[in-house]
């Protein structure tokens, strides 16, 4: 029986995202900027990150106050040895959606294991279909190709429907906005564009890096004609597009000129296991510290009830001169 918490605007706390690793296998410029993560950046230490049995624990808890769906995030995920073994734990969750993000360049070889270790559903990132641009984007020294084939590989072994997500960044990866649309089209896949943010303390507040939803939308819709969809669920953060000659559908999230803080119903919880309210938090509550003193889980879901039913955040609908300018958590740590 799961209580009913809700925050001082009345949104419900469903959804997890768990930071499970803050390294990651590119360096992208959404999350992980090269400037700041540079080949000799110093991630955290083995023994900062939550361990599998304090995620599972913390996983228990949350479903207890209300948490349907969990996301595994990072940096990478899938470069957390034994992932497989932390989504075991978590598939005996009752009632529990296990679902997890990745780059895409190691499910060739990992797709099977985590299905058959319990993950539903998986959202890889690509930017593009382009080598030269995906690298500009990510830093990265493997092919567009291999994110291809990871994602045929998630596919087969029943990690579906795969989401593919596409950060749009103005002259960067906007030219490919088509390219990737009519690559898609026609398959199983759901294509999710995805307006360019500022996220972390290291990325500027300018809306000239932006490419809009709704000229996402239109330019689409030139190409091959769509037409709006109902919203799966209450809170939704992506608006759905159907291709009315039935190849499927897209998804495009405006979390910079539509943002969706109103139902947001999301927490997060970094590698280290901080708990974050909102993308821009300024400072997360310490769990880890109680996870790993005498606190019991009753104590553990009190302070986490009392984080979240003080939570007002509102950080992308007051975007503003005001905002602009305070230090924010990177991504890499919470998720996106």
């Amino acid at each position: 029986m799961t209580s009913k918490l809700t925050d001082r605007l009345g949104r419900p706390l469903r959804d997890l995202r768990i930071s499970v690793t803050d390294r990651c296998n590119f360096r992208c410029v959404y999350c992980m900027p090269k400037e700041v993560f540079g080949r000799d950046y110093q991630f955290l230490e083995r023994d900062a990150l939550l361990t599998f049995e304090e995620i599972d624990r913390l996983a228990h808890i949350f479903v207890r106050l209300g948490v349907e769906k969990v996301r595994l995030t990072g940096g990478e995920p899938l470069v957390r040895r034994n992932i497989e073994v932390l989504i075991q734990k978590l598939a005996t969750v009752d009632g529990l959606d296990i679902a997890l993000t990745t780059n895409g360049s190691m499910l060739p070889h990992k797709a099977q294991a985590l299905s058959a270790a319990g993950l539903k559903r998986v959202t890889v990132s690509l930017d593009s279909l382009d080598d030269d641009v995906f690298k500009a984007m990510n830093d990265v020294d493997f092919p567009v190709a291999r994110v291809l084939e990871g994602i045929d590989a998630a596919a087969e072994a029943g990690l579906t429907p795969v989401k593919v997500n596409m950060v749009v960044k103005r002259g960067l990866n906007d030219h490919s906005i088509l390219d990737m649309a009519r690559h898609f089209h026609g398959t199983a896949h759901t294509l999710r564009f995805i307006e360019y943010m500022d996220v972390g303390s290291t990325n500027g507040w300018r809306m000239n890096d932006v490419v809009t939803a709704a000229e996402i939308v239109s330019q689409v819709n030139d190409d091959m004609p769509l037409e709006a969809v109902e919203a799966n669920y209450e809170g939704e953060v992506a608006a759905r597009w159907r291709y009315r000659d039935g190849g499927g559908e897209i998804g495009v999230i405006s979390s910079v000129t539509g943002a969706f803080c109103g139902t947001c119903t999301r927490a997060r919880v970094s590698a280290e296991g901080s708990l974050y309210t909102c993308l821009f938090a300024l400072k997360g509550f310490d769990l880890r510290g109680l996870l790993r003193s005498e606190a019991s889980d009753d104590d553990i879901a009190e302070a986490i009830s009392s984080v979240w039913g003080n939570r007002n955040d509102r950080y992308s609908e007051l975007r503003s001169s005001q905002t602009k300018d305070l230090p924010r958590v990177e991504m890499s740590y919470i998720g996106g």
